[in-house]
């Protein structure tokens, strides 16, 4: 009996090992063939290359990109005990007020985006911070009950887009023009829409987001190794423009006090130079913040060194002479009849603001005479002037540098066959033309009667700090040597006998012309005025071409009173920030 119930336990115990071993290797079976969820041991880490910036001739950023992060926190996973814990934490490295936190973490459980806009070094405290959360066991592991795996989600700071940043704020707008923002599976992009921006748009935007894969270490690291890869990051090329900051500052100012004080609309101003084109400022009285447009700033958008297209008026006589001269049609001492300030062509009459007798050819310029324009231009065919003009750059692009340019317009062959025609386009009626078409036209009599393309943009800079050049367009011959000498002196006449006296500095060189012009509004002369001086202003090493525009005027509607104080506080300017040297004996 006994022999029997030992040999029962016996295999009793036997059967129980080998059930054992069958649960065992069934478990271990099943094991190797289900599908699990394996940590990875290889990681990807990424990063979004920027749109570069443009930069000023004295190096200073006045656009440049920031990257902007989020940062995103599951409310589940977060230790209830140690909550308080987190959100001092996180305001700490974060800036952002604890209250602001825990009224972020209450409005809903689960996922929360705590801040869509985080700069980028805090971003990387707040990246270390996420290290420190975890080894302070801030987080706790949770076990989804439908899987039944254990997860554990910390602080994610992850990159949500690039804002576009403007450090001098309305400095040089609109000529810098501005972006706008779109998405692209949830980054936030900034796109050029005016100006530089929308100009050189391919040039600036990213080329290339930065890449890396491979094997991970334990903390999650990428091992770079033979079985890593990594692609570099190539951010958009950086614009260096010939503008510096110093000036364009000072010059924005003072057009800012000129248009107070003659209650002005809008004032523009450029300096370019005479040899190379190079521009060194473009102003505006009128600006705007590129990050925050208002609906008031609407009509400040578009730039009027190349968007306001006007007729010029006077400031056309020294073209219309140059051709009249360079054609042999004309000599300087020639008299013409000034008829007492009232000539009559066919329906139209003529008249001057001050009344002439006889005059020479030459001082028709220097006095702004109509009547004697008027007359002088009839030499001309209606062929000779019309090729005159477009050889001269109206109708045509003035820069490569902007967008949205408009050309304006000069009368068709046919029309300039009319002598109406002929004597109202000779002093800037009938035609029109923008500020920088101007600057481009006068650049012939301060260059041996070459005319130079306004050139804005310096280089590009790659990211090495490599310059690569931009060519200068050819100078164009639009009339001879000798013509452009002849209408340099008559143009320094001017200002030192004629309508520009008021511009004249002391050991400088400065010849220049005004002009007035009504302006139209629906198809009618309205008794208002765009006044305007186009010259130049030399030293012996630096010659420049300075053009002013003054739009609506309310204290005088002489370019004289309104266009020439600009003009000569413009040239002011430069002496004292020491692009002009005045070359005066004591």
């Amino acid at each position: 009996m006994n022999n029997q119930n030992k040999s029962k336990k016996i295999f009793i115990l036997y059967s129980l090992i080998v059930v054992g071993f069958i649960i065992f290797l069934g478990v271990m079976l099943l094991t190797t063939l289900k599908s699990r969820d394996l940590p990875s041991l290889y990681t990807k880490e990424s990063s979004k290359a920027i749109r570069g910036s443009i930069i000023s001739a004295d190096d200073f950023h006045i656009a440049t990109t920031i990257k902007l992060y989020k940062a995103v926190v599951n409310t589940h996973y977060i230790d209830p005990k140690k909550k308080e814990l987190f959100v001092e934490l996180f305001s700490i490295y974060s800036g952002i007020d604890a209250k602001e936190i825990k009224k972020r973490l209450a409005k809903r459980d689960g996922v929360v985006v705590l801040s869509y806009n985080i700069p980028q070094k805090q971003a990387q405290y707040l990246k270390q911070l996420s290290y420190e959360l975890l080894r302070l066991n801030v987080f706790i592991e949770r076990k989804n009950p439908l899987t039944g795996k254990t997860t554990l989600h910390g602080l994610s700071v992850v990159e949500s887009g690039e804002s576009r940043e403007y450090p001098y704020d309305k400095l040089l707008t609109p000529i810098i023009g501005y972006p706008h923002k779109y998405e692209d599976e949830g980054y936030t992009y900034v796109k050029g829409v005016k100006g530089l921006e929308k100009k050189f748009e391919n040039e600036l935007q990213a080329k290339q987001d930065e890449l890396s894969q491979g094997p991970r270490d334990v903390n999650g690291y990428i091992i770079l190794n033979g079985e890593s890869f990594t692609k570099p990051e190539i951010n958009g090329l950086d614009i260096k423009l010939f503008i510096p900051v110093a000036l364009q500052i000072r010059i924005e100012r003072m057009l800012e006090e000129m248009r107070e004080e003659l209650r002005a609309q809008h004032i523009i101003a450029a300096v370019m130079d005479s040899k190379s084109g190079d521009v060194l400022t473009m102003a505006s009285s009128n600006r705007y913040l590129p990050k925050s447009i208002k609906r008031s700033d609407y009509p400040s958008l578009n730039s009027g060194m190349i968007e306001y297209s006007f007729e010029p008026g006077s400031v056309i006589k020294p073209i219309t002479f140059s051709l009249l001269l360079d054609k042999g049609l004309v000599n300087p001492y020639d008299l013409v009849n000034g008829h007492n300030g009232r000539y009559k062509i066919g329906r139209k009459i003529i008249t001057d603001e001050h009344k002439f007798d006889w005059l020479s050819a030459e001082n028709v310029i220097v006095h702004s005479s109509n009547i004697g324009i008027a007359q002088l231009a009839q030499k001309l065919s209606g062929a000779e002037f019309y090729q005159g003009l477009i050889d001269f750059g109206f109708a045509s692009k003035s820069t490569p540098d902007l967008v949205y340019e408009k050309v304006g317009s000069v009368p068709h062959i046919l029309q300039l066959e009319n002598e109406i025609y002929k004597a109202t386009c000779s002093y800037g009626y009938g035609m029109h033309a923008n500020l920088m078409q101007l600057i481009r036209a006068y650049s012939a009599f301060n260059n041996n009667g070459r005319i130079i393309t306004p050139k804005i943009v310096k280089c590009f800079i790659d990211k090495g700090k490599k310059e690569i050049p931009i060519p200068y367009a050819e100078q164009i011959q639009v009339i001879k040597s000798t013509t452009a000498q002849r209408m340099k002196k008559i143009l320094i006449k001017t200002v030192n006998e004629g309508t520009g006296t008021k511009t004249k500095t002391d050991g400088l060189e400065i010849g220049g012309k005004t002009g007035t012009a009504h302006i139209v509004e629906g198809k009618k002369y309205v008794n208002e005025y765009n006044t305007a001086f186009v010259g130049f202003a030399n030293d012996k090493k630096s010659k420049y071409i300075i053009g002013v525009i003054v739009i609506r005027p309310k204290k005088s509607q002489f370019a004289s009173q309104t266009a020439v104080p600009v003009f000569k506080k413009t040239v002011d300017i430069l002496v004292e920030e020491d692009y002009l040297k005045p070359d005066i004996v004591e």
